[in-house]
Formats: C-alpha cells, structure tokens, sequence
C-alpha cells in the first residue's frame, strides 16, 4: 500500500503519456497536509460520493491510503450526522403536532421501504443500503421509520468503514494490476 503514489504515478504514464495522475500528485502534495485532508472530506461529504469513492480519490491524487480512507470516513459521517439529526429532530417535530392524512398513493410506497426496512434492520439497510441509495438517504429513512439515531449512526458508521476500505483496497489493486 506504501507505493501506491508511485504506482499510481506508473500507470497514469503507462495509460497516457502526459501523466495527469502525476501532476495530480504532484500539485495535491504540494498543498499543506490540512488542504489535502479537507479536500477528500468535502468530496466524500456528498451523496452517491461517500466514502467508498472519496477514499480512491485521495489515493489517485497521491495520499497514503490510509490518510485518504480516514479522511473520506470523516467526510461521509459528518454529512450523516447533519442529515440524521435534522430527520430526528423534524421527525419529533412532527409526532408532537396531530396526525395529518398521508395520500394513498405515498403511502403505499412508504410502506413498501417499511417492509425492506422491517426486514433487515438497522445493521442490514445501513450495510446494504449503499448498494441501493446514498447514505445521506438512507440514515434519515431509518430514523423516519422510528429507528434510534444512536444505532443508526453506530451501523453507519460501520457501513462508512467498510464501503471505504473496500474500494481503498480495490483501488490499491487495481493501480497494482495496472502497472
């Protein structure tokens, strides 16, 4: 994992000969580390980006893995725990004011996620949930369906971790069968 800047460097020339990975490389290392560190939690703060692309980013514009997968975690559940607080927080709103008629057809669909819900669980939507929706999504859901946002971010986070170290090392080997 320790060459992977210099491999990554390897196959953008192998791939093209103007090398774009490398003057990537190049210019992120050239940034301060805090600038490198922001710019993969930004990254991986958005939907459908998360961890599980953000950590292959860092690692393409030439950090150490390792650095790069902390950073997109970081990223990722900062935005979870903006988007699972507010649902938990506009969900409470809700329950204390008198219950409104939902239209059929919204509620038909509803219960339809419920059921997936009611299925798999915290642990299961929060793991296999990424290969459906975005986290940022699929937290609130889970919150919205009455679930603890204690363990919705614990299963989160979980989900975060492994999602990202998997594309990391896909990404790591990927550069190795490359070069």
């Amino acid at each position: 994992m320790l060459e992977s800047l210099t491999l990554a460097t390897d196959v953008a020339t192998a791939v093209d000969g103007d090398s774009w990975v490398a003057d990537l490389q190049n210019w992120t290392q050239g940034l301060p580390a805090a600038l490198q560190w922001l710019g993969v939690i930004l990254v991986s703060a958005i939907p459908f980006v998360e961890s599980f692309f953000g950590a292959p980013i860092g690692i393409l514009a030439g950090m150490h893995p390792a650095v790069a997968l902390i950073a997109a975690v970081v990223g990722n559940m900062l935005s979870l725990i903006l988007v699972v607080y507010v649902a938990h927080w506009v969900r409470t709103a809700i329950l204390h004011k008198r219950p409104q008629q939902m239209d059929p057809e919204k509620s038909a669909k509803r219960e339809k996620v419920r059921r997936i819900f009611d299925r798999f669980g915290v642990p299961g939507v929060s793991i296999l949930g990424p290969l459906a929706l975005p986290s940022q999504f699929t937290a609130p859901l889970m919150v919205s369906f009455g679930a603890s946002r204690h363990a919705v971010m614990a299963w989160m986070l979980v989900s975060v971790i492994l999602w990202g170290a998997g594309f990391a090392l896909l990404t790591v080997w990927g550069l190795t069968l490359i070069a």
